[in-house]
Order: C-alpha cells, then structure tokens, then sequence
C-alpha cells in the first residue's frame, strides 16, 4: 500500500470514528488526541440543532414528553437512524421513518404516536413543497357546470386518533368507532390549514381527482355509490360543499364548462 492511500485510509477511519461519537457519544470513544472540549463543542452543535428542528418540526408530540424521556427518544434517534438526505429541512421526514420503521413499541409511548407524528409532518411537507397552483383557472363560478380542479397542495388523511384534537390535556388511549378524516392543504397565501371532513367528502376528492368531470356529474356518480340518499338533496348541498372548497383553495380553480347543459 503507497503512503498516500495509507494516509487516506487512517483519514476516513478518523472520520468514521469523529461521526460515531457524535451520534452516540455514551456508546462510541471519541478519536485519540482530541482534546473532549473541542469534542464537546461538536457534540452540543449537532444534538441540539438536531432536536431543536424535531422539537419545532413536532411541537405537539414534544409536549407530551417529559425532558428525560424526549431527550431519550431524540437520542436513540440521531445514534441509530441512518438518514438517506443531507438536507436539514427533511430531518423530520428521517424522524418518521425512524418511528415508523425502526423505534418499535415502547413502554410509555402514546398509542397515537404514529399517527400524531405523522400528522404533524404533513403540515412541514406541504409548506416547503414545491407544488404551485395550476395556471389558468377561474377561482369563481358554478362549480356544478364546470369542472372542479383539485390542488396539487391537498392531502386527504384517514387516521384512527383525532390527532388534531391531542395535546396534553387530551390523550386517547383508545381509538374511537369512527376514523377521523382531515385535509391539510397549502392555499394561495401559502398559508397550511387543515380541515375536518366526513368520508363523504373524501370520496368526492377522490372522484375529482381525474379532473375531468364537472361536478353535477360528480355529485350524480357520488349519489350512485349511496342509495340510500336523495340524489336531488345530495347535489344542492354538494354545490355548497364545492364552494366552500373552492374558496379554501382545496378546489385550486375551475376549469371552462364540460360541454353539457342542465
């Protein structure tokens, strides 16, 4: 082996050794001759900006932890997930992942975590998405005669918790009967909301995601799915339900007539 590829080699061994400490310092030595207040340093510098962009990425989840146990979790975080980017901003997605994949239960976690984190990420995903509003559609008309464009910035969400109802005071230990449906959307002031919806209202999103019929046709083809309700009934009121969408900016615009006349 030359000098030159032995000096490489003990360099990345350097390296490896410098990484590992600081990801888990209690478990990895630090490399020989490196005074620890100059590790210290680094190791105060990458775990606290870390679990600072965690703790504002998932403020809710935060609050549920004491100190010791967010500082435990955060921790066995940054010492076992390998992250697949180099980006800061997507340290909460590697977060989730991390909860997802590789955390598993353990005793004292909230039943909801997943969901709750997964929630609280959505909100973070849609406001540095890169997603815009659809040119060239009418923000005003009839959306029955025209066809509804749903926005690219919408998430449509089915969890067994009301995450956005948890917090301190309100931790469910059991899921209700009933699924709780959200949409979190990005509206044109680049604003990040969320919504409450019914799985109705799901299923009319869904329908509108082809783009391509207007929504009496919609409304029709979502009163064919329920027998049981009065078609006539579901239509006026799902006129309403468009525009209120519509003015949300979950509806992006409108799109000319389909063609047909009522």
């Amino acid at each position: 082996m030359s000098a030159a590829a032995d000096k490489t080699m003990r360099f990345q061994r350097l390296q490896q050794a410098f990484a590992a400490h600081l990801r888990a310092p209690d478990q990895c030595e630090p490399p020989p001759h490196i005074e620890d207040r100059r590790m210290g340093i680094y190791r105060d510098l990458i775990y606290n900006n870390i679990e600072s962009f965690i703790a504002g990425g998932f403020p809710v989840l935060r609050s549920l932890y004491s100190d010791e146990r967010w500082h435990r979790l955060v921790r066995d975080f940054v010492g076992r997930h390998v992250s697949r980017s180099p980006y800061f901003l997507q340290i909460s997605e590697e977060f989730l992942a991390y909860l997802q994949n590789e955390r598993g239960l353990v005793a004292g976690d909230p039943p909801f975590l997943l969901e709750l984190a997964h929630y609280e990420w959505v909100e973070l995903a849609l406001d540095v998405h890169e997603a815009e509003f659809p040119a060239g559609l009418e923000t005003e008309g009839d959306p029955l005669a025209q066809i509804p464009v749903v926005s690219p910035l919408v998430w449509s969400l089915s969890y067994r918790y009301p995450v956005h109802r948890i917090g301190p005071a309100f931790q469910p230990q059991e899921p209700p009967q009933t699924p709780t449906f959200l949409l979190v959307y990005r509206d044109r002031d680049y604003e990040v909301g969320f919504m409450e919806i019914n799985a109705v209202t799901a299923r009319l999103l869904q329908l509108a995601e082809g783009g391509e019929l207007c929504g009496r046709r919609l409304l029709e083809n979502l009163a064919a799915e329920m027998p049981q309700a009065d078609s006539k009934a579901l239509v006026e009121f799902g006129r309403g339900l468009l525009q209120k969408l519509l003015r949300a900016g979950v509806i992006a615009g409108l799109r000319p007539e389909c063609g047909v006349t009522y």
